[in-house]
């Protein structure tokens, strides 16, 4: 069960020039807590993704409020302290391996830089392939001399939960990461999630607009509809009785299996 000491609490607005995608999202995340963050294409997921992790402005964007992490305010670190954080405190996995990767490096090397980026010691023996285990990914020669480039997309996908969670991270934000998966991968996935939360404790911002992977998942779902969060509970209950209009239409057009005919 999810403890009820906030790992993340958070009060932003944020704009791309004069349009506002996000307008005072408030939220936080419990120590073994998974939240999910539901939405439309185009609804201000990834905004909020970028926006937590203090990377909008790359993409143009701009961000204001209050952003905690374990008790310390995120809003106003300059970009050195930021890269402190982030991989080491914050974990991220974006949607595509494929974008993410450097499909040009092998993946000893991906995962030694990842390494460096946080501790200038050398590893102890065993931590890579540990690791590698951990995301259910071999550990051999083989595997470690493969680039980027070669990987399958759920080799890849693995790879990239590999990496931002190679320091035992408070907090993993994952933007929509099984949504390029085939179902039996997407099913690995979710499940290397959920071991993560509860032999890690590790607390996860799972965002995504599949309805059933949530339901499976989370501790509790957040909805958001045009950049305001319109109803927040534990899946059972949102699911089965939703009350905003938003929230009836998703589970509206959930798909079901259908039932046998008597």
């Amino acid at each position: 069960m999810p403890d009820t000491n906030p790992v993340l609490e958070f009060r932003i607005s944020a704009r791309y020039g004069a349009r506002e995608v996000l307008c005072n999202v408030e939220g936080r995340i419990g120590t073994r807590e998974i939240v999910a963050l539901v939405g439309l294409s185009g609804s201000g997921k990834s905004t909020m993704a970028l926006s937590l992790l203090r990377l909008l402005r790359y993409r143009g964007g701009d961000v204001n409020g209050s952003i905690r992490l374990e008790g310390g305010e995120l809003m106003g670190r300059s970009d050195r302290e930021m890269r402190a954080v982030l991989g080491r405190r914050i974990g991220y996995v974006p949607q595509s391996p494929a974008s993410a990767l450097n499909d040009r490096l092998r993946v000893e090397t991906l995962l030694a830089e990842t390494w460096r980026a946080h501790s200038p010691a050398i590893p102890p023996a065993g931590t890579f392939a540990r690791l590698l285990e951990s995301v259910h990914l071999p550990a051999g020669r083989d595997f470690l001399s493969q680039r980027a480039g070669q990987l399958s997309t759920g080799q890849g996908q693995r790879l990239l939960i590999a990496l931002a969670i190679m320091h035992k991270p408070a907090l993993l934000i994952a933007d929509e990461p099984i949504s390029a998966l085939d179902a039996i991968t997407q099913a690995s996935v979710l499940k290397l999630f959920q071991q993560l939360n509860q032999r890690d404790g590790t607390a996860i911002l799972f965002i995504s607009h599949d309805l059933l992977s949530i339901a499976q998942i989370s501790h509790r779902v957040e909805i958001l509809h045009e950049g305001r969060i319109v109803e927040s509970g534990p899946p059972r209950e949102l699911f089965r009785s939703p009350k905003h209009e938003f929230t009836r239409r998703l589970v509206e057009a959930m798909p079901r299996v259908p039932r046998d005919e008597e």
